[in-house]
């Protein structure tokens, strides 16, 4: 059933009591909302953006300094569904794992699965990228340049570029502070997805993941770069259809 909403969440619940609800954790500079239209390709399913502060319609909030931060206060602040799946994309995907690795620490209720997308193992390291202090156009250009263009919608909107070039900064920060904390792998089955164009994420850095979980492990790759899923969306949805309802018994899915 749905939990009680959060100020963490973006989403619409369905009339009907739905099968699963899936807690989508957004790349850097991301409008939650985005995952949310997904609900409309995934019969059943309650999809929620997670939406930190100062980001998106929170911008006027202060957001936190650090991942850690970030899952602490999402934790405190938020009663996830059961039952649960979370996704996670890019940044979002390091938030989500942290986010499972918190529930376990204070014994919670952890999602069914999670599914990590278009982001190395956290146990990999990185670099920092050295984006956040630069000016509006080349914090633009150097995003386009590793990860794909921007939608045109963002791009064309002053108003809405510097918002999300506030968001991309702050999540910047978040990742080029993250340092991975080595722990027991997860109790919960992962997936990975990745585009099989995205040169930003070698596949092998994909296939580290599998350390992370003591359940199943699978991978899928789709046509398209950093954001396959704007690239042709239609074999995503049908991944997530049977990622999420498989989880769930026979008469559930029929």
């Amino acid at each position: 059933m749905s939990g009680p909403r959060s100020g963490w969440t973006i989403g619409k619940p369905l009339a009907d009591r739905p099968l699963v609800t899936l807690y989508c954790f957004p790349h850097s500079g991301a409008i939650a909302s985005e995952f949310v239209r997904w609900g409309a390709e995934l019969p059943g399913v309650e999809v929620y953006g997670i939406c930190a502060p100062g980001r998106g319609p929170r911008s006027r909030e202060r957001g936190p300094d650090t991942i850690g931060e970030f899952v602490r206060d999402l934790v405190d602040e938020t009663e996830f569904a059961e039952p649960a799946v979370f996704f996670g994309h890019s940044l979002g995907a390091l938030t989500a794992f942290e986010t499972i690795r918190e529930l376990r620490a204070r014994g919670k209720p952890l999602p069914r699965k999670l599914i990590a997308s278009a982001h190395a193992a956290p146990q990999l390291g990185r670099t920092a990228t050295g984006l956040a202090g630069l000016t509006d156009p080349r914090l633009m250009a150097e995003v386009e340049a590793r990860y794909g263009a921007l939608p045109p919608h963002v791009t064309t909107n002053p108003e809405l570029t510097a918002l999300v070039m506030q968001t991309f900064r702050a999540d910047l920060r978040l990742l080029d502070s993250y340092r991975h904390e080595p722990g027991d792998p997860l109790p919960v089955p992962l997936e990975v997805f990745g585009g099989e164009q995205d040169t930003s994420v070698p596949p092998d850095a994909l296939l580290a993941w599998r350390d992370q979980t003591a359940g199943e492990f699978t991978a899928r790759w789709f046509t398209g770069d950093h954001f396959y899923f704007r690239h042709d969306p239609e074999p995503v949805y049908a991944a997530l259809r049977n990622s999420l309802l498989r989880l769930l018994p026979s008469k559930a899915g029929r």
